[in-house]
């Protein structure tokens, strides 16, 4: 019996394609085209909300779409993310949050591939962001499974970081 092949690629790879890509265990993933106007109104806000955050926390970082080398053939883009540590030139941990704001062409992608690659490398907070129902579902890793802390709309929650914590308030992100 003959299994289907399947082509699979490396960081060097990924480093010479035109356009927007992610990388996933050798199979990449055209990223889609700019995203809607509320799908960056909200990603800009959460950035900004976290930014402000940790102006007093000398190690972690806000981070807004760049690429995370997690394996020679892995490379991601969160919408946003906090890392804990000094990065050089890329980022190659895992970080300790991840934002992802969900849009139709995503969806599955994000629901599905990255929360099990995220669990996997263990992000320690998983946030899949629906601005279309102004609703968050966040995701804890604990015992190295994700577990649901709730929906969030209007609510605050306090992400609880080794080095600090980040008190955040779900009702800012949204368009009014």
């Amino acid at each position: 019996m003959s299994l289907a092949y399947q082509e699979r690629y490396t960081f060097e790879d990924y480093r010479c394609w035109d356009g927007d890509w992610e990388l996933i265990e050798g199979i990449p993933y055209a990223m889609t085209p700019s995203p809607f106007y509320d799908h960056q109104y909200v990603n800009g806000k959460i950035f900004r909300q976290l930014d402000e955050q940790l102006d007093d926390c000398t190690k972690c970082h806000a981070v807004i779409e760049m690429d995370v080398m997690l394996a020679e053939d892995t490379v991601i883009r969160p919408d946003t993310m906090v890392i804990c540590y000094e990065p050089e030139k890329k980022l190659t941990k895992a970080p300790n949050i991840v934002f992802e704001v969900i849009s139709k062409s995503t969806s599955r992608k994000d629901e599905i591939l990255k929360f099990d690659l995220y669990q996997s490398e263990g992000v320690k907070y998983y946030i899949l962001v629906y601005p279309e129902n102004k609703k968050a579902k966040l995701y804890k890793l604990i015992d190295f499974k994700y577990r649901k802390m709730g929906d969030f709309t209007n609510e605050n929650y306090l992400f609880e970081l080794n080095s600090c914590d980040i008190n955040f308030d779900f009702s800012f992100i949204w368009r009014k």
